[in-house]
């Protein structure tokens, strides 16, 4: 009787190629985003950025409600994670059109700064955008 070797087989992840222009402002963001600007309802994206600032991905984390969207960094640092991303932006949107964040963004950015301190991905801004084309950014804050 013959013995069954078994084949070992590793699979690599393929490293995904970064599109478009090198991101500098804002603006530039809320430019990509202005469709999703109009959603009728509260959603949270992420962009995924290599060393160079050139998206790697731009993710749907969560789809909400009217005012409000469930965001935990498990499911926003998942995909960074797994594309080797460099830092990310976090993108929502009010579709009231009031660009204040609420109490509950300001926590959810704080904990995202300290996750992805730990995970060694930086969040380089958090951004609201309104219906209209307006937007906050924390970081030109």
């Amino acid at each position: 009787m013959q013995k069954r070797r078994k084949r070992l087989e590793i699979k690599l992840l393929r490293v995904r190629e970064a599109k478009g222009e090198k991101f500098t402002s804002p603006a530039q963001i809320v430019l990509l985003m202005k469709n999703e600007a109009r959603a009728d309802r509260e959603c949270f994206w992420v962009l995924h950025l290599n060393n160079q600032n050139k998206i790697i991905e731009k993710e749907l984390v969560s789809m909400g409600i009217l005012a409000s969207s469930l965001v935990h960094p498990r499911e926003v640092f998942r995909k960074a994670v797994m594309n080797g991303t460099a830092r990310i932006i976090t993108i929502h949107n009010h579709p009231s059109g009031n660009l204040e964040p609420s109490e509950e963004d300001k926590k959810t950015w704080k904990q995202l700064k300290e996750s992805g301190k730990i995970l060694g991905i930086p969040v380089l801004d958090n951004i609201i955008l309104a219906p209209d084309g307006r937007y906050f950014s924390e970081h030109e804050k």
